[in-house]
């Protein structure tokens, strides 16, 4: 009978994980802006979620929960010591078909990279995952207020690394209109 109840637990974790999958390796990406290291933000959370799967049942908004768990995984990676190491000396290459505004991406990326971690999950949570004030509080466990500050200060900061020049089209962007 245990094995029953056992199998029947299991099949509901995969079939939750499953239709979450997308979403967080999404916003975990979006946090990160690395997929390898996405793809272990996601890992590490849908393991958490498997040990405390059978105390979860009772949790109203389980996706909310989840992406609760992944946001606090990303702002504790910086306590792990794992997190420091290389295992490269740079990323290896990766064969991709271009996208649109490619170098636009790029930029943003890397300005994004540059912003303070909780200033960054609040700008991630609120525009590229586009979640209300008060759910991004619920999330990062402070008050719609810090929300609303670090949201502030998140885009203050995002605009001195951009600087004005890059919005300007560069030669090539130039070319291509």
């Amino acid at each position: 009978m245990a094995s029953a109840q056992h199998l029947q637990r299991d099949a509901e974790y995969v079939e939750f994980v499953t239709g979450q999958l997308a979403s967080l390796r999404r916003t975990a990406y979006l946090l990160c802006g690395d997929t390898h290291r996405a793809d272990d933000l996601v890992q590490q959370t849908i393991t958490k979620l498997y040990v405390r799967w059978e105390r979860t049942r009772g949790v109203t908004w389980l996706d909310r929960y989840v992406r609760t768990m992944l946001v606090r995984e990303f702002l504790d990676e910086r306590r792990l010591s794992w997190a420091k190491v290389r295992l490269f000396g740079r990323t290896p290459d990766q064969a991709r078909p271009p996208e649109p505004n490619t170098e636009l991406r790029l930029v943003l990326r890397a300005a994004l990279a540059k912003v303070p971690r909780r200033q960054r999950a609040v700008l991630v949570l609120r525009f590229l995952c586009d979640l209300p004030v008060d759910e991004v509080a619920q999330l990062l466990g402070c008050t719609s207020g810090t929300v609303k500050s670090q949201t502030s200060h998140g885009l203050a900061a995002l605009r001195r690394h951009l600087g004005d020049e890059a919005f300007l089209p560069t030669p090539a962007l130039a070319r291509r209109a």
